[in-house]
């Protein structure tokens, strides 16, 4: 029998009969490791784990703590969800199911039939019963002809819909008991793996996310090999609704959203806008110590911009409509990018190699028309603030600038409190070329010079086909909070086709005309989002730096107000940001809601504090701290602010 080579993620490499499977290797390693085993990743690509190998390949046995792993589990749970579906609810028509970063969902139409929070569990349970027969899920390649003929005979239009974008020869069917499903995979090898299901929610959503399209009934889930992972997660969730963005931002007066403004825009109210700023000028002197130039762009440009940089093509049903003006075929487009316009900074005189690299940074607004239902506080919203920069260099200062953008990123997370995250390479879709502009020569320059950059940093990172922007790949930041749960936050990117698509040059020393390479760099990502993470993750307790009030006076009595006054002028002489609540309730209460609010430092002012020319501290989560000289109080405040 033909014999093949599988090379394993140590390097070691063992010989397989040809056709052999993962779960089949699995099982030659350790019974005990087959159980585990969910999915394979093989030369690159996850696949089930019962899924034939003819030829010689690396591969990765993926478990639940890998995230190929969920994927194909979750995967798995949506095939399993739509099965439930189909037996309690005849005659169901099914959208897409995919897996999604915690759970899976389905997009299903019931017809004149509705579902509600309270059909939940009962599906939930049917769900567990067709698991328990432990049956495995079957992957069977299946002629165009046949797939449309079975979806015919079913009466589902969404799935001849979705077969009508496929070749003959790509088109493979999963089935796992009563259910056959149009889907490429994986799977897991059987329904009994599934132990534990959750249904969280019912929303709807419109058929592949066109408002003119039919509304479908989206459920969504998430599933566990294990009863104790789901309760772990149940306490984890509880654990977020206290923590919810949304509720802190109202609870600590930090931004608020109004009907009548719009939906999806974000309003900072005074406290809110006091974190905005710190961040910014957090980032302002960082970059200033780094070659950064502030520059500023217009909210709008003519819908000719966005053409010539790809977004209108790209982006444009995602933007907002464009806004016509008196003059006959003049069109402008609310900014949904800042990129545009900085390269036409660029492009504003001729430039020389003695002026690169050339660093400008800006706290762009931009604006994308998300749909209504997709809106969820500041993570989703139709207008936010990135904190983005361009740097336009020479190729041979693309690896050197690639990797100070690195350092400057990785600083960010740091002075935020976030310690635990890794970096993906994001990467081209090899299936999809069309999704993206530029030469092949290009791209493959661009995704060498960040895995490259990446290796010298010597930080972990993991590669994601298909995640690369339109006009390049990038490297994203994926960052865990408190709760372990993870957020792309910054963003670093290269970008060959820009300078192209508008024609950018510099005089190089040669005294010839050459074209800039382009980074694109966001360590926040989005203004609105950062901080909606930010709040997520410290529970509200913003670091002292960052703290919209980090000082309240409360008074003794009416008598001690001036002495409070007296005591906030000289902490505001300090940079302390201090006010004096002078509202005319008992002393308990305003210390009660100073510490709903977060405050670092509660002070409190009376007789003693006044002859004595200090303040009785109390320290946010620490309780009393007693008496101090108002001196020994700022020295403390200071030391608190450098930790």
């Amino acid at each position: 029998m033909e014999k093949i080579t599988i090379q394993f993620p140590d390097g070691r490499t063992q010989q397989f009969p040809a056709g052999v499977t993962a779960l089949e290797i699995a099982e030659s390693i350790s019974p005990a490791l087959a159980k585990k085993v969910l999915a394979a990743e093989v030369n690159g690509q996850i696949i089930d784990a019962t899924r034939p190998i003819q030829e010689d390949a690396r591969i990765k046995l993926l478990t639940w703590e890998d995230s190929g792993g969920k994927y194909a589990f979750w995967h798995s749970s949506a095939h399993l969800l739509a099965e439930a579906l189909e037996a309690l609810y005849p005659g169901v028509k099914f959208g897409i199911g995919p897996p999604i970063e915690e759970g899976f969902y389905y997009d299903v139409d019931l017809g004149d039939r509705t579902l509600s929070a309270h059909d939940l569990e009962k599906i939930e349970q049917k769900m567990l019963e067709l698991a328990r027969r432990k049956v495995p899920y079957l992957r069977r390649e299946v002629p165009k002809e046949e797939a449309i003929a079975y979806f015919k005979q079913k009466g589902d239009p969404y799935k001849l819909e979705l077969l009508e974008e496929l070749q003959d020869g790509e088109i493979s069917f999963y089935t796992q008991g009563n259910f056959t499903d149009l889907c490429k995979g994986p799977h897991i090898p059987h329904t009994g793996l599934i132990k534990a299901v959750k249904l969280t929610k019912v929303a709807g959503a419109y058929w592949r996310g066109d408002e003119n399209r039919p509304q479908l009934t989206r459920v969504y889930g998430i599933s566990f090999p294990k009863q104790k992972l789901l309760q772990e997660y149940l306490h984890r969730i509880e654990e977020a609704k206290k923590r919810d963005h949304r509720k802190l931002g109202k609870e600590l007066e930090l931004f608020t959203f109004s009907q009548r403004v719009g939906a999806g825009l974000p309003i900072w109210l005074p406290r809110g806008t006091v974190v905005r700023q710190q961040l910014m000028d957090f980032l302002h002197r960082e970059q200033q110590k780094r070659g950064y130039q502030l520059v500023v762009t217009p909210h709008i440009g003519k819908k000719e911009l966005y053409q010539t940089s790809g977004h209108w093509d790209k982006y444009g049903k995602d933007s907002f409509r464009p806004i016509k003006t008196p003059d006959e075929g003049e069109e402008y487009l609310l900014k949904p990018m800042n990129c545009p316009h900085h390269c036409e900074i660029y492009a504003s005189k001729p430039r020389s190699y003695r002026e690169l690299p050339l660093r400008i940074a800006e706290f762009g607004t931009v604006y994308r028309y998300e749909q209504s239902g997709e809106l969820h506080g500041l993570t989703r919203v139709r207008c936010f603030t990135q904190d983005d920069a361009h740097i336009f260099c020479t190729p041979e200062q693309l690896q050197s600038e690639f990797l100070n953008v690195l350092e400057l990123t990785t600083h960010v997370l740091d002075k935020m409190g976030f310690k635990n995250y890794t970096v993906q390479i994001s990467l081209r879709d090899p299936d999809n070329p069309q999704k993206y502009i530029g030469s092949e020569d290009n791209w493959q320059k661009a995704e060498q010079a960040i895995i490259e950059a990446v290796r010298q940093f010597d930080i972990e990172a993991v590669h994601m086909p298909g995640e690369a922007a339109f006009y390049g790949p990038k490297l994203d930041f994926m960052v865990r909070d408190a709760l372990g749960r993870q957020w792309q936050l910054g963003t670093i990117q290269v970008d060959y086709n820009l300078p192209e698509r508008f024609n950018l040059e510099y005089i190089g020393a040669d005294n010839q005309p050459h074209r800039p390479v382009m980074i694109h760099r966001a360590p926040f990502g989005s203004l609105e989002r950062f901080i909606s993470i930010l709040l997520e993750h410290t529970a509200g307790k913003l670091p002292l730096w960052l703290a919209p009030d980090q000082v309240v006076l409360i008074p003794v009595s009416d008598p001690f107000i001036p002495y409070c006054k007296s005591v906030l002028h000289e902490l505001q002489a300090q940079g302390i940001r201090a006010y004096v609540d002078e509202r005319s309730e008992s002393m308990g209460k305003k210390i009660r809601e100073s510490e709903l609010k977060k405050i670092p430092f509660i002070l409190i002012c009376g007789q003693r504090e006044e002859d004595q020319g200090g303040v009785s501290v109390r320290i946010q989560g620490q309780g009393d701290k007693g008496f101090m000289p108002l001196k020994q109080f700022i020295d403390l405040f200071r030391a608190q602010l450098q930790q």
